[in-house]
């Protein structure tokens, strides 16, 4: 009985992960191999390179989605989690808590591949719903109207969350991968002679012909996998049974039928070639089909929107990236927030990328890129958990990482030439995520150690006089505090200014760990300092969102008093002074400063009530 119980769960996660984890895999088929043809540098229609694509599409699912990522990627996961900051919790802690150590390297290519995946996510709803708004058939700028349109109440649709209308994307995707694999197959079997396809010495043809393209289709080919990465992202929400399940059943068969059949209407009508995977349905099946693709790249673009969202919160969390207002829009499931900063970044990113390209033949050459450069940051962490976290033997993760780096590098030598034809855009996004990353990153541990040296022993501060005769006033006060020693100067600088102390004074340090969540019985660890006063250090996963109230009413059972109408919050606010210096560094600490003068208060993010709050400002010379 258990065993058909945990099948059906199965079944009904693979049915989930076919909408959220393969929305963007299963929406390419839309343009990617007809940018074989019809890109910058294209090949010739002929024949032989009709076959020979097909082949490189067929082998580069193959061995970059069935090999890399289900057989070797998906194994890497960080207590059940996935994706390039996985990799780096799983990173043992000498390795990237330096900034100036040589490993720090490993931790800076992890932090753009997942910086990459923001470009992505402004790439990836733009070229999807503008490919398939492109079946319609009209001119060029009612696309361009109807696809902005689409977006515009795809993203104003973000703050309600997608908790309802989550429950169809699985059986929509379902039904998207039945009718392509069907259309496919319907051109398949008036066309036969396309299956020498399956036969890599085709692929391996066209690389090496020579000709005008051979090399470069593999810009058009990079197409094919892109949305791989989702696989690994997604791994958390899913597991990796039912994600390898949703892919061998229904994916990859839809998948290889798709691209083989657009191969085989090629070859009968080269004409095709302006929109083959329209070109394959009958007309007057074409309105309902560009419906169904319009919703599917829909539920592409939604997926990656999520996981963007999800991704801030993750690097807010590991002090990457300032404050910013998250929004829970579901009650039953954490995952499900809303970062309006996010979401009104990737919206203006969409329409500027939909007006400027204006087609998704432009837009083509600035989506692979972004692909190839999360892929590649993952293999590098691939290695390194290989070789440091599970101590397998170096010639064997060398082999190993060798033959991904010669996939990756292959398409990166390609896709290079593409960054003036669109692919600067992912590139200056990521790079612009990148920077601020590692600016807020050496922003905090500056100000961290300044505070650290400014913090006062706990017995030092209790044996003070001021502190010994200090009026105690009823409630409980609470001061949050990245140090776990020691008392924080902005709990000193409230004595020595209002002369009054509380009754119960609580020090609370939310510490995030390497690892998505945290178990509840790990979470809270109190100790009585005395003089009424205790240390609470409440411990968080990268993928949780700290609750300061929810934590304190846990600590009544660990024997605090918590009476939250008789408690106040003291929050201390940096007031940076930057030194009158023109060095190296005075343009980080400038863009730092901005930084820290705009985020989020964390009286929103860590869910304190706002009328309880008193913050504490300091100076601290950067």
């Amino acid at each position: 009985m258990r065993r058909q119980g945990g099948d059906s769960r199965e079944l009904v996660l693979a049915l989930g992960a076919l909408g959220v984890v393969y929305g963007d895999l299963g929406t390419n088929p839309l343009f990617a191999l007809r940018e074989c043809f019809a890109s910058s540098h294209p090949l010739a229609l002929a024949p032989a390179n009709v076959i020979g694509s097909v082949s490189l599409a067929l082998w580069a699912l193959l061995l970059v989605i069935c090999i890399k990522y289900t057989v070797f990627i998906l194994r890497a996961d960080n207590e059940g989690e996935g994706g390039t900051l996985a990799l780096l919790g799983k990173i043992p802690p000498r390795f990237r808590d330096g900034i100036a150590t040589r490993p720090v390297i490993l931790v800076m290519a992890l932090l753009f591949g997942s910086a990459l995946l923001l470009g992505d996510g402004i790439v990836t709803p733009a070229i999807s719903v503008l490919s398939a708004v492109e079946g319609l058939g009209v001119a060029q700028e009612k696309v361009v109207l109807y696809t902005a349109i689409i977006l515009i109440a795809l993203f104003a649709a973000q703050r309600y969350g997608t908790a309802r209308v989550g429950a169809v994307f699985g059986p929509v995707m379902l039904l998207w991968f039945a009718t392509v694999a069907v259309l496919g197959l319907v051109q398949i079997v008036q066309q036969p002679e396309i299956l020498r396809a399956i036969d890599p010495r085709y692929a391996v043809a066209v690389l090496r012909s020579g000709q005008p393209g051979s090399y470069l289709v593999l810009n058009a080919i990079i197409l094919v996998v892109a949305g791989g990465e989702a696989l690994y992202a997604d791994l958390g929400h899913f597991g990796r049974g039912p994600i390898v399940r949703a892919w061998y059943w229904v994916v990859l068969p839809a998948l290889a039928l798709v691209y083989t059949g657009q191969g085989a209407l090629l070859l009968r009508d080269p004409h095709a070639i302006e929109n083959p995977f329209f070109a394959m349905a009958p007309d007057a099946l074409r309105l309902p089909l560009v419906v169904l693709a319009t919703v599917a790249t829909v539920i592409a673009s939604q997926a990656l929107i999520s996981g963007a969202f999800s991704l801030a919160r993750q690097g807010i969390n590991l002090g990457f990236l300032p404050r910013m207002k998250v929004e829970h829009t579901s009650n039953e499931e954490t995952g499900q927030i809303y970062v309006p900063a996010v979401n009104t970044l990737l919206a203006i990113g969409c329409l500027a990328l939909v007006i400027g390209f204006g087609s998704s033949a432009k837009l083509a050459g600035a989506y692979g890129l972004a692909v190839n450069g999360t892929m590649t940051a993952t293999t590098f962490g691939f290695f390194f958990v290989m070789w440091k976290v599970w101590k397998k033997p170096l010639i064997a993760c060398l082999a190993l990482a060798a033959a991904f780096f010669a996939i990756d590098l292959a398409f990166l030598g390609a896709n290079v030439t593409k960054i003036l034809e669109g692919g600067w855009v992912p590139l200056s996004v990521g790079g612009a995520v990148f920077g601020v990353a590692m600016i807020w990153r050496w922003g905090r541990r500056r100000i961290a150690l300044s505070v650290a040296g400014r913090a006062v022993p706990v017995d030092a501060f209790l044996a003070r006089e001021d502190v010994r005769t200090v009026p105690r006033v009823p409630g409980t006060a609470v001061f949050l505090t990245s140090a776990i020693d020691g008392v924080p100067p902005v709990l000193v600088h409230h004595v020595e200014r209002n002369g009054a102390l509380h009754e119960q004074v609580v020090l609370l340090s939310l510490q995030v760990l390497d690892v998505p969540f945290v178990e509840p019985r790990r979470r809270l660890a109190e100790t009585e300092l005395g003089r009424g006063l205790f240390r609470v250090v409440a411990r968080y996963g990268y993928a949780e969102s700290p609750n300061v109230p929810a934590l304190l009413e846990a600590c009544a059972i660990l024997g605090l008093a918590v009476d939250f109408e008789r408690m106040t919050y003291v929050v201390g606010r940096d007031a940076l002074r930057l030194r009158r210096d023109h060095g190296p560094f005075s343009v980080p600490r400038r863009v730092f400063a901005f930084l820290a003068r705009n985020q989020a208060p964390a009286v929103g993010y860590f869910g304190m009530p706002v009328e309880r709050v008193i913050e504490v400002g300091m100076q601290i010379e950067l």
